[in-house]
Formats: structure tokens, sequence, C-alpha cells
């Protein structure tokens, strides 16, 4: 605390006495300050010590004295401290009935009294605070720091409370609470975790103060890289004072540089995957296993899912359609890959979900970036497939009724799902991925699993411009007829086979006779050059006949 009205009067040296305003002698004094003017307001800050032996000042009139007080009090000076026996023999009664008046504390410096003793007794007051402080501080740091390397944030945190006699968290990228001292400020802390995302859309370093209920609370944004990648939370009943601020940015420095560490033995984890991922698309199980280790053992020791997640509106780019291609990627990888920030990048914010959800479930999962998108080896039915899903089920949501889905429909995400697989087979999962990451497209979902490929019908995948020009080249020489009223060839043919080549039950669909039938089909055998006997040719003509009568398609 800097030093207080009541410290001065209590300094034996000083000899001051208490005129007026006695009830506010805690009040801080943040310098003394010598001025003779009429109105020293304009050179004050607020929390000063007024020294004056009213010099121009006709301290005995109370007209002039009230406004003279007045001003002082509203500018927030701490006190007034009047010089005897320069000006003024005794202190005048109007000074000190204006004071009263205004709850300015006044008081009186005697004669032997010299004003700069009382400047240099402010000056060392707060010399010595500021050193309490400081050494508070490197203490503060200390602690933290044995606590950092001893027990890692949830200690430096604890200690982080304890020194600010409040509570403090830690919030990853997603405004989860990773961390929380004491137990009880968890559910406090994840109230906030609007606000910790919204800290997170800014350039770091950023910080916010955000009132509540409770307490004063202060986000800290946490990392190196332009955008937070982690935040802090500190709770306290008032402001902070300068020891808990050195405490404050102690923490923000260990926990940035805990992160940073951990960072790089994150990259080095994903060199190590990917050459996991690509010897197990190149067939080599036992390589794989080996270089697995205690790393992600566990995860080809169980069932897994191949998972690969890309951007509904990729960038060009060859994906792999074959083991061989898939085993290179893989391969590549291993070299090491740079990500983007997660503010500009959908399948960064993919990266932090799925990462999270595997932490707080206790499994591993084993995360590669392939340019626009990324391949995921995750336990089956575990905290990440999960994930997926309900980042799936949020989106689709979003988008059937018509709201911007998170993240922005421009930077959206199609994720497709193997079946359950294993390491022998690991080669099979990614076509499996790939097959429902294609059929995800093509259907407009968000998520689909392999077993989910093969449901529902073919005729939705006929809704493609190629085939769609396919069966109007196939079709056109029979609408050309047909526009010259010689007859309905088309609708002939689309009944014949609808009924497996039945003359009696296409003929009477029609109306017709089944002669007249008869003749029609020979006309479409001529007009086509083809047979209709030919099983490949009806299946052509009819899938021709679905495709122009899709939705998007020609009636």
């Amino acid at each position: 605390m800097p030093p207080t009205l009541a410290s001065l009067v209590h300094h034996s040296a000083l000899k001051l006495s208490v005129l007026a305003g006695a009830d506010r002698l805690d009040t801080p004094v943040r310098w003394a300050h010598v001025s003779e003017l009429i109105d020293p307001v304009p050179y004050m800050n607020g929390g000063e010590l007024l020294l004056t032996t009213a010099l121009t000042l006709d301290a005995e009139n109370p007209e002039e004295v009230r406004p003279y007080v007045r001003r002082l009090a509203r500018a927030g000076v701490a006190g007034l401290g009047f010089g005897r026996g320069v000006n003024y023999d005794e202190v005048p009664a109007a000074l000190v009935a204006a004071a009263e008046a205004e709850s300015l504390p006044l008081l009186e410096v005697p004669r032997r009294t010299p004003f700069l003793a009382i400047t240099k007794a402010v000056s060392a007051a707060i010399a010595a605070e500021q050193y309490r402080a400081v050494t508070a501080g490197f203490a503060a740091q200390r602690e933290l720091t044995r606590q950092a390397l001893g027990e890692g944030p949830e200690g430096l945190i604890g200690a982080l409370a304890a020194q600010l006699n409040g509570w403090a968290a830690v919030y990853d990228a997603s405004g989860a609470v990773v961390a929380a001292a004491p137990e009880w400020a968890a559910r406090r802390a994840a109230r906030l975790t609007p606000d910790v995302r919204r800290l997170r859309d800014r350039p770091a370093p950023a910080s916010a103060v955000v009132a509540a209920a409770e307490d004063r609370v202060e986000l800290h944004s946490l990392g190196a890289a332009r955008h937070p990648r982690a935040a802090l939370a500190v709770g306290t009943e008032g402001t902070l004072g300068t020891a808990e601020r050195y405490s404050v940015h102690a923490a923000i420095s260990l926990l940035t540089l805990t992160m940073e560490r951990s960072r790089a033995f994150r990259a080095a984890e994903q060199r190590i995957g990917a050459a996991v991922l690509g010897m197990l698309l190149a067939g080599e199980s036992g390589h794989a296993r080996a270089a697995a280790g205690d790393l992600y053992g566990a995860l080809l020791d169980a069932p897994f899912r191949l998972v690969i997640v890309a951007a509904t509106s990729p960038t060009s780019r060859p994906h792999a359609t074959s083991p061989a291609t898939a085993a290179e990627t893989g391969s590549a990888l291993a070299e090491g890959v740079t990500t983007p920030e997660p503010a500009a990048d959908p399948c960064a914010v993919m990266v932090e979900l799925v990462e999270t959800a595997a932490a707080r479930a206790g499994e591993p999962v084993l995360v590669v970036r392939e340019s626009d998108r990324l391949v995921l080896l995750a336990v089956d039915q575990g905290a990440v497939a999960d994930a997926c899903a309900t980042y799936a089920a949020e989106a689709d949501r979003a988008r059937d009724a018509g709201a911007t889905p998170a993240p922005a429909p421009d930077s959206a995400l199609v994720i497709g799902l193997s079946a359950p697989s294993g390491p022998v087979a690991a080669a099979t999962a990614y076509k499996q991925a790939e097959q429902a990451l294609s059929v995800a497209r093509r259907r407009g979902r968000t998520l689909v699993e392999h077993e989910d490929v093969a449901a529902g019908s073919v005729l939705p995948l006929l809704a493609d411009d190629a085939v769609r020009a396919f069966a109007d080249g196939l079709l056109r020489a029979l609408h050309d007829h047909d526009a010259t009223g010689r007859g309905n060839l088309v609708a002939s043919l689309r009944a014949w086979l609808a009924h497996h080549g039945q003359w009696d039950a296409a003929a009477a669909e029609l109306g017709v006779h089944r002669h007249t039938l008869r003749y029609r089909m020979r006309r479409v055998e001529e007009i086509l050059g083809r047979s209709l006997d030919d099983p490949d040719v009806r299946m052509e003509l009819w899938l021709a006949l679905k495709a122009t009568t899709t939705p998007g398609g020609p009636a």
C-alpha cells in the first residue's frame, strides 16, 4: 500500500496535526506537491497532498476559501497541508470550516517542519512500497516457477490463486476450462467461455477486464502466436496491486513458455505420427507399430477409425486414391507441415477440437495434416469420433435452419469415416474414408460413415453434369424424333423399360395396342443403332432416362 495521510500524521519527525477530515486519514497519498496558486487543479493528477502557505489566497475570506477547497476536493486531492507561521500565525477558521464542509482532510504543518521534509517522507514511503512490491513480486515469480517445474500448469495457477487471494483458471483455444484453482472456481470460470472466445479473436497479446457479479476478473491471452491459443483468467475482490500484477505477468510468461515448449513436443509427435501413418498405408504395419511406441501404440492395439476431414471448397490438389499414393503422402508429411493460424484455417480449428476431446477422455489420437485436409486415426467409438459427429450435427442443423454454420460456409468442413479397422487393413480404411468423404460432398452432408455409403439410392449420384451430358447425347435423337410429332418414343421407351419389357403391361400404361408399342421399340433401335435385347443397352437407357428426370435435370 502507498503511504496514507494517517502514516504521515503518525510520522514523529513531521509533527502534523489534523484539523479537518479525521475520518478520511486512510486516503492513499500518491505524491506531495507545493503550490501557492489560487487554482492549482490544472497541474494536479489526483491523490496528492497539496502543501500551501496561502501566499496568494485570502484564507480568512469564506467567499474565496470555499470555492478553492471545493475545487481541490473535486479534483481528487488526498488532503491539504497548511503551513502555519509563514503568512498566517494560525490556520484560518474559514479554511477549517470549508475543509470540514467538503470532507477534505486538512493538516496543520508547524513552522519548524519544512515542506521539503514532507515531500521527502512521501517519496521515501513510495519508494519503500515499490521495493516491497518488487521484492514480493520476485518471490512470487520464484514460487510460480517452482510450481510450474514441479506440478505443471495446475500447480502454477494454484500458487497464483493463493498469492492473489482469489482464483485463477486456464482455458484452451476452444474456451473450455483446462484447470482452475481453487476447485470451486471451475464453475465460475466456465461462465466466462464466451468472453474467452471473443478474446481469442483479437491479435495477441490481448487482455480484457470482465465485469462479474462476484468479483473483478481479468482475462489474458497466452501463447506466442499471432492468435491466442489459450487464456488465463484471474478473479479478485478489487484491483490488483503492484505485487499482484508482477505475479500475474510472471504466470503469463511461464504459461506461455510451457505452451511453446508443448508446441515443440507436439510438432515432434506430429512428425512421428505422419511417419506411422505412412508406414501403415504402405502395408508396413510391423514397422509402424515399432515406430508408434508408447505414443501411438495403444491406438494400434484396438480397432480404430481412419477419418479424413477436408474443406467444402478445397484448393486444387491431387487427392490420394490408392494406398501407394496415400503412403507417399504420409511420407511427405513426415518432413513437416506448417499449420496456419486457427482463426483463418478451419482444419486447425478441427485439430484443436479433436485434440481437446482426446485429452479430456485420456485416449490417443493421431493427427496428420495433408495440405488442405486432415487424416486422423481415432479410437473406434471414442471421444474423437463423438466430437466429429457433434460438429457435423451442429453444422447440418445450422445449415438446414438457414443459419450460418460455424465455421462459416466458405471454410466449412466435410468428414469421411472408415469402418472400424486395424493396422493391417489401414490402406483399405483410407480408401473407405476417401469414398465416404466423396459421398459427403455429393450428398451435401457434413459427415458420412463408410457404412452409410451404400445406404439410400444410387440415383442422387446421377445429378452430375457429366452424367446429364451423356444422357442428353444418348437420348437426343429420340427427343428430336418426338419433336416432329411422329410418336412419343421417349415415353414409350420409359414405360417399356419400367415394365421389364412386358408388352401388354407397358402398352396398357401408354393406352396403345401392343403392336403399336412393338413398332415404336423397333424405331428406337433403328434410330439409336442399338439392340434392346442387350442388357447393357437397356441399363444405359434407363439411367439416361432417370438422369434427365432427377432434380436439376430436364424433365
